[in-house]
C-alpha cells in the first residue's frame, strides 16, 4: 500500500503531466495508438519512381495541411496518393504520345508519312522542325488509335484519378470541420485526488503490533480441534464456577464396620475439636 508521502508525490507529478498543448504535439499524440505506417516503397513503381518521391509529397501535404488527430492524417496521406496518381497519369499520356512518335518513324528516324504538297507548299513558305515533328506525332497518334481501347482506358484513369484527389482534399476539409465537435466531446479532466483527505504523518514510528495474550482459561489456538468451530466471544456465556466441596473427614467408626473390622487394643483415638 502507498504511504502519504508516495500519494503526494503522484498528486504532484501528475499536475506536471498535462499533455501535449501545440497542435504538433497534438498530431504526434493522434499517431500512438496506430499499428501501421505509411510505407512509400509500397507505392513506389519499380525503376520508374523514385522511393523518396512519395515521401516527398506526404511531407509537404503535412507541412500545409498539419492534421491533429489520426483520421485527418490518413485524409493528407490519401491526398498524397492521389497526388502521385497524377504525375503517373501525366508520365503515362508522354509514354503514349511517345509511342506515338515512334510509330510514325522509320528505323533510320526519318518520317514514314510526309507532308502532301498541298501543305508544305513549294517552298513559299517556312516549315520549322517543331512543326513537322508535331505532324509526325499526330500521324502517330492516328496510327494508335486503331486499337481504340488504349487511350479510352487512359483517358478513364486520368479522370478517376482527378475525381479522387478532389474527394481526398474534400474528406479532409470534412475531418477539419469536425474539430470543434471533437473537443467538445472531450471528457473533463478528473482532478488526481485521493478519495479521502490525506492525514497529516505523525513524526513519531509505528507501534509495533503485539501478539494477542491468550486469556485465563481459554484454549491456545495450537491445542484447539480444527474440526470445531470456535464460537465469538460475543456469544460465549461465561464460565460457571463449580462449588467447592468441604474437606472430607475420616470415620473410623464406618471404616470398620463397612469392612468388618474390629477395634483393635492398638488403634489410635481421632479427637476431633468440639466433641
Amino acid at each position: 500500500m502507498a504511504t502519504d508521502k508516495q500519494n503526494a508525490a503522484n498528486r504532484i507529478n501528475a499536475q506536471k503531466s498535462t499533455g501535449p498543448r501545440s497542435a504538433a504535439g497534438k498530431m504526434k499524440s493522434a499517431l500512438n495508438a496506430r499499428k501501421h505506417g505509411f510505407a512509400g516503397n509500397a507505392f513506389t513503381v519499380v525503376r520508374l519512381e523514385e522511393l523518396d518521391e512519395i515521401y516527398q509529397l506526404r511531407q509537404d501535404a503535412l507541412d500545409l495541411y498539419r492534421p491533429v488527430n489520426s483520421q485527418e492524417l490518413f485524409a493528407v496521406e490519401r491526398i498524397a496518393a492521389c497526388q502521385m496518381s497524377l504525375i503517373r497519369a501525366t508520365r503515362l499520356e508522354a509514354g503514349l504520345f511517345t509511342t506515338c512518335l515512334d510509330k510514325a518513324l522509320d528505323p533510320e528516324g526519318e518520317p514514314m508519312h510526309l507532308m502532301s504538297p498541298e501543305l508544305a507548299g513549294d517552298g513559299d513558305i517556312e516549315i520549322t522542325r517543331v512543326q513537322n515533328r508535331n505532324f509526325v506525332l499526330g500521324e502517330g497518334f492516328h496510327r494508335s488509335t486503331q486499337k481504340p481501347h488504349t487511350w479510352a482506358l487512359f483517358l478513364r484513369y486520368q479522370a478517376q484519378a482527378e475525381r479522387q484527389y478532389r474527394r481526398a482534399i474534400q474528406e479532409l476539409d470534412r475531418l477539419r470541420a469536425l474539430r470543434p465537435e471533437f473537443e467538445k466531446e472531450e471528457p473533463e479532466e478528473i482532478p488526481n485526488e485521493p478519495i479521502s483527505p490525506s492525514q497529516p504523518e505523525s513524526p513519531q514510528p509505528d507501534p509495533v503490533p503485539q501478539t494477542n495474550p491468550i486469556p485465563v482459561g481459554r484454549t491456545p489456538p495450537s491445542a484447539r480441534d480444527p474440526l470445531v468451530a470456535l464460537p465469538d466471544d460475543a456469544t460465549t456465556p461465561a464460565p460457571q464456577k463449580l462449588p467447592i466441596a468441604p474437606p472430607s473427614r475420616f470415620d473410623p467408626d464406618a471404616f470398620r464396620s463397612i469392612t468388618g473390622r474390629p477395634v483393635m487394643p492398638n488403634d489410635p483415638q481421632i479427637v476431633r475439636p468440639g466433641e
